[in-house]
């Protein structure tokens, strides 16, 4: 008897431990896989209510860009992952997808509620299902000195078009300083850099069935406007352009909300990039989304409780409370609050741009695409080919790319 209860004993001690395994076990402790900088930093601030209130004790990983993307990427193929929760760059959707890398929280039992500002969830979405939500609503906007904006005759409501930005560069190049500052130290960057004027020309990268859209009359028009404007300033990057902005030295820059927090005494402001060539053209969809998501890999080991912390990072009072530290909701409740507003006006140009957003392509060769293409664009503009000629390479370069991959 004495033997058979002992063997229960071990049975049952070894089914707790095995379940610990397959659930993850240690559920009063999260680690977070975050994006370093400001988008980091607001998540950060709200832990210790969460943890106080859980009794979870949170581990947060602070990482570049690619370095999160390769950690979240090679943790994944282990079947006991050592992340709970990550930050995810929508441009990274489609391999993780592929790749199986995401749980699908929808078999969670979450949803999307009306507040979230709704063009902003489609990239988390895989086939009706949700897989990440919208953090950190990060999406290009224009940023500029407000003495030079005013000294050109300008205002942030009168920056409607392409041709106001031209003439606001040209006048503060006549005076001996820098019009655009673009950031030209990466491909990425001056592809990102550039697809906002892309958009306003009404033109993108790819067709609907992700064909290269390069070498087009769009592209070709919004590249010489592109080298045109740069032409009335300088490569810096993006630390350099945030100080030249704000110091006067350069006119205005492609930024994000994440960089720099705009108020009534500061030399610099936000507004969201016109999305029409001139007075008289059609508007487009004109920002890009650089939006920041944040989702459970799917070999967590404590998914219960990473839900708990996804769910209390969305609730609208704790992302509310985010604002005062440099946090972008995707929420209307959040930027378009008066209290906020009266504090941070620049939040309505934001919500605009939120809305009205455009995500780079879901394609899992995007990488492969903006070096190639970023590329040809640096050489295009530093004069050592031909607009023609450069556009044309990168066409068949991403046609090869795109035609040799998996579909």
């Amino acid at each position: 008897m004495k033997t058979k209860t002992l063997i229960l004993g071990i049975v049952i001690c070894l089914s707790a431990v095995l379940g610990g395994c397959s659930s993850g076990g240690d559920s009063d402790h999260l680690t977070l896989a975050l994006r370093a900088g400001t988008y980091s930093e607001v998540i950060k601030q709200c832990l210790p209510d969460f943890e106080a209130q859980y009794g979870v004790t949170c581990e947060v990983l602070e990482l570049g860009e690619e370095e999160l993307h390769n950690a979240i990427m090679n943790d994944s193929v282990n079947s006991r992952g050592e992340y709970d929760l990550c930050m995810v760059d929508g441009s990274w959707m489609a391999e993780f997808m592929s790749e199986g890398v995401l749980s699908c929280l929808s078999d969670m039992s979450y949803e999307f509620d009306d507040d979230i500002i709704p063009a902003t969830t489609s990239i988390c979405l895989s086939d009706g299902k949700i897989y990440l939500v919208p953090y950190y609503g990060n999406v290009t906007v224009a940023l500029y000195n407000k003495s030079a904006l005013e000294a050109a005759g300008l205002d942030k409501t009168g920056l409607t078009s392409l041709a106001d930005m031209m003439k606001l560069c040209e006048m503060q190049q006549a005076q001996g300083k820098k019009g655009f500052i673009y950031r030209g130290d990466t491909e990425n960057n001056i592809v990102v850099d550039f697809l906002p004027i892309l958009c306003a020309y009404g033109g993108w990268v790819v067709d609907d069935n992700n064909k290269p859209t390069v070498n087009t009359p769009e592209f070709k028009k919004a590249m010489s406007f592109y080298m045109q404007i740069t032409a009335t300033g300088t490569a810096l990057s993006k630390t350099d352009m945030i100080a030249a902005i704000d110091k006067g030295e350069g006119a205005i820059g492609i930024g994000w909300p994440g960089w720099y927090t705009p108020d009534s005494t500061t030399a610099a402001y936000y507004c969201a990039v016109p999305g029409k060539r001139d007075a008289e053209s059609k508007k487009y969809n004109s920002n890009i989304y650089g939006i920041w998501t944040i989702g459970i890999p799917d070999n967590s080991r404590n998914k219960d409780t990473a839900m708990t912390l996804l769910e209390y990072l969305m609730n609208p009072e704790v992302q509310m409370g985010t604002v005062a530290n440099g946090g972008v909701p995707c929420r209307y409740s959040c930027l378009q609050d008066s209290a906020t507003l009266a504090k941070y006006p620049y939040y309505k140009e934001v919500c605009d741009a939120l809305e009205n957003g455009v995500y780079r392509p879901v394609i899992r060769e995007w990488p492969q695409f903006y070096t190639i293409l970023g590329n040809e664009m640096k050489n295009i503009i530093d004069g050592k080919i031909s607009l023609e000629e450069g556009l044309k390479v990168a066409q068949n370069e991403l046609e090869i790319l795109m035609g040799s991959s998996e579909k």
